[in-house]
């Protein structure tokens, strides 16, 4: 079976003894392997399975635990996302779990059947159905000779108890991925008792909420999120047990969301192992929330000095820095260098033109020379083999290459000679009208009044073009007038500026309402109360006037308004004399008022130009500012201590039963019988484990909960397990490399004679 990991494979895995065992630390979030009796597990990586397709092939390919992202560009992942064995703390999907075990078992360098002892572990209270499926998977598929189930915190309480941190007696509590547990341990006599009392207890009735289990008979209940076993003489007490459905993986969820929410924009940022990355580095338990919360809301400084900052990729924009001198230089002189090579090219390329003219010109010089020596009646066959159809059109060729050969040359123009060639040209161009009409002919007429039209059209052009020069060079001039008196005085000039376009807009407003009314008052009524005949101006009222003459002309009888061509020179008199107002240009009045307002925009910022009325003042258009160094941050504030505050409220994400301080006065109350010697020395021995008790405050905080829910006086010591994350299989380890380790197992002849029933008798006892 392919696999896809960078985990090395073990090469010794035939040098071990088959007496030797495998100890399996089968968690919800990690996967550990390795032999009895090693300080560390062999193999580590994540307790899931992706099963993608490859884009090209269309291969099927297993990938395992931890992986290289740039590999998955090659598969297709949308249709097979990351899968766990697990629900909440429980195996259920056994054909995960064969993945799982397949490559864990390749990672260890194993080829053929396992003929080792195999340690795995469990949860508290494991339903006997997933236990049986477990043992089915590992005796017929794998050929294990023996197994033995054991608690992960019973294992970790253990280890920690040998190594001084804990007492005999006490109380686990471990935060994990799914779920948080609670054990304590009785002494053997009672011990043998409660286990027949757990033989008879159903799965539902461990599972049920704490909230309700707590009201009645001491039961086995559930509240996922910690296992909290009791202690008693080393051995845990699973009737005082409590679980509730929160931990590491609910904490890592909220986080993630509250997140996205705060920064829509960098969603493909919070993937799940930066977010998991995030909440192991800066989260932490408050000892107080609500005081937490009030300081990043009352004190500004204190917490920004609590918050953290993720800074995102960024790549400054470029600054627009001055060049240097030696940079200034150093472009002038590859300009220099690049002007000199373009105008050598330019003077090749114009010595080249010229030489082509140059040769062009004595070409058609000598032809006209011997245009003169051939004789009249040649003439025609001469310019025949010339290409040319008289002579003076071979001297037009001449003048215009040596009109270009002078351009070429950069001799001034002679403008006397341009001027009697400009005439010239006209006079050829227009060479009828000067002739009187009795002397053409028809064709002739015809074409005299062609060119009387050109002529006057090409007058009109040059008239309105000179028009324009003028114009432009008196707008020009006041131009520069005003330019002056600015500068002479920009105060003053800014205020004449202002009274102006105040008198214009003033009276502009004055024709508008003129033209609007048509040139009555209307003191009486209101704007908007106008009726149509005031709206009317003079010519509107003038065309009114004409089409009402011409209804009252026609009578009452039948309309037949339009079937005479005289009703038609109505219309054209309408649209002659009066033109339709909508469409006219704007007076001087409004192109001035214009000018002044774009001139006082521009020397005024503080300037607002007057609306038109009718109109309202336009959207403004929302300026894209460049994106900075803040804006690729991601900022931790109340999110540290918020996200795991649901590990003691787990009803903040819809969870209604108890969080981590109350599970331990649960578990105390479901004890089989009351001794306050037995509860005090309970709690004076509490052992935090598990991966989410890595996080800071969470021993100070529990203290803090647990001696609210106990009696004054009550001892109470909680602490923290030398590592949280590894001791479970390290404690696994050392029990099974034990020799009365066999001892515990069971082999594959007891499970094919005894059955299922058999494995819901079976109980480890942790003390050998």
């Amino acid at each position: 079976m392919p696999f896809i990991s960078s985990i090395q494979r073990q090469t010794d895995f035939n040098l071990f003894d088959s007496n030797t065992p495998i100890v399996i630390d089968n968690g919800a979030s990690y996967f550990r392997i390795g032999w009895a009796g090693e300080p560390e597990p062999r193999v580590i990586f994540r307790n899931i399975v992706q099963r993608p397709r490859h884009k090209v092939t269309g291969e099927t390919v297993t990938i395992v635990g931890d992986h290289d992202p740039a590999l998955l560009k090659y598969f297709d992942c949308t249709r097979s996302g990351p899968r766990s064995a697990f629900d909440n703390n429980v195996v259920y999907q056994f054909e995960t779990m064969e993945y799982i075990l397949d490559f864990g078992f390749d990672r260890m360098g194993a080829t053929t059947e396992i003929d080792h002892p195999v340690l795995i572990t469990e949860c508290v209270c494991n339903p006997v159905q997933s236990r049986s499926k477990m043992a089915e998977l590992l005796f017929e598929t794998y050929g294990v000779p023996s197994i033995a189930f054991g608690v992960d915190v019973a294992f970790s309480y253990k280890y920690n108890q040998q190594q001084g941190i804990c007492a005999k007696d006490g109380l686990a509590l471990c935060p994990g991925f799914n779920t948080t547990h609670v054990i304590p341990i009785l002494l053997d006599l009672v011990l043998s008792v409660l286990s027949l009392t757990l033989i008879f207890t159903p799965w539902s009735i461990l599972s049920m909420p704490c909230s309700f289990v707590a009201h009645s008979k001491p039961r086995v209940s559930r509240v996922s999120l910690a296992f909290i076993p009791c202690f008693v003489d080393g051995e845990p007490v699973y009737e005082g047990c409590c679980r509730t459905n929160v931990g590491g993986f609910h904490v890592t969820n909220h986080l993630k969301q509250l997140l996205s929410l705060k920064y829509p924009y960098h969603l493909t940022r919070f993937t799940w192992e930066k977010v998991e990355d995030l909440k192991m580095e800066h989260c932490y338990i408050a000892s107080n929330y609500a005081s937490e919360a009030s300081l990043f809301q009352k004190e500004p400084e204190q917490a920004e000095a609590k918050s953290r900052c993720w800074q995102l990729p960024w790549v400054p924009p470029p600054t627009d820095e001055p060049p240097s001198e030696e940079e200034i230089a150093r472009k002038a002189a590859i300009k220099e260098k690049q002007g000199q090579r373009l105008r050598e090219m330019a003077e090749a390329k114009r010595s080249s033109k010229i030489n082509e003219l140059e040769n062009e010109l004595h070409g058609l010089e000598f032809l006209l020379h011997q245009l003169e020596q051939v004789d009249e009646s040649e003439v025609l066959s001469f310019l025949s083999e010339t290409g040319y159809v008289n002579r003076q059109e071979i001297e037009s060729a001449r003048n215009k290459v040596m009109q270009s050969l002078r351009k070429a040359k950069g001799e001034p123009k002679n403008e006397q000679a341009e001027t009697e060639k400009d005439d010239l040209g006209t006079s050829e161009k227009y060479s009828l009208i000067n002739i009187p009409d009795d002397m053409l002919t028809e064709e002739q007429l015809n074409e005299k009044k062609k060119q009387l039209s050109l002529k006057s059209m090409a007058d009109g052009r040059q008239r309105l073009k000179q028009k324009r020069y003028e114009e432009e060079l008196e707008r020009e001039r006041k131009q520069q007038l005003e330019e002056e008196k600015r500068l002479e005085n920009p105060d003053l000039y800014l205020e004449q500026l202002h009274a102006k376009y105040k008198d214009l807009s003033e009276r502009v407003d004055q024709q508008k309402r003129l033209k609007t009314n048509g040139g009555h008052s209307n003191t009486n009524n209101v704007s908007g109360g106008i009726g149509r005949g005031e709206r009317l101006n003079a010519a509107q009222r003038e065309r009114m006037r004409l089409l009402t003459t011409a209804a009252f002309d026609r009578g009452k009888g039948e309309d037949t308004f339009g079937a005479r061509d005289e009703d038609w020179q109505l219309y054209k008199l309408m649209s002659k004399d009066y033109g339709n107002d909508d469409d006219e240009e704007p007076d001087e009045d409004e192109t001035e008022l214009a000018r002044i307002s774009s001139r006082l925009q521009d020397l005024d910022p503080t300037f607002i130009p007057k609306l038109e009325a009718g109109t309202s003042q336009p959207a403004e258009v929302p300026r894209m500012r460049p994106l900075t160094k803040e804006d690729f941050q991601i900022v931790l504030g109340v999110e540290r201590f918020r996200c795991p505050e649901i590990l003691f409220n787990p009803n903040w994400i819809g969870v209604d039963q108890v969080g981590l301080d109350e599970m331990t006065g649960v578990s105390i109350r479901r004890l089989p019988y009351k001794d306050e010697s037995l509860e005090q020395r309970l709690t004076s021995s509490i052992l935090v484990t598990g991966g989410s008790s890595l996080f800071p405050g969470i021993v100070e905080r529990l203290e803090a909960g647990i001696r609210m829910i106990r009696p004054c006086g009550s001892p109470i010591k909680i602490v923290r397990a030398l590592d949280p994350v590894m001791d479970a299989w390290r404690g696994a380890a050392t029990f099974a490399s034990d020799s009365q380790f066999h001892m515990q197992t069971f082999n594959r002849q007891d499970y094919y004679e005894k059955g299922e029933d058999w494995l819901r008798r079976y109980q480890l006892r942790y003390t050998l």
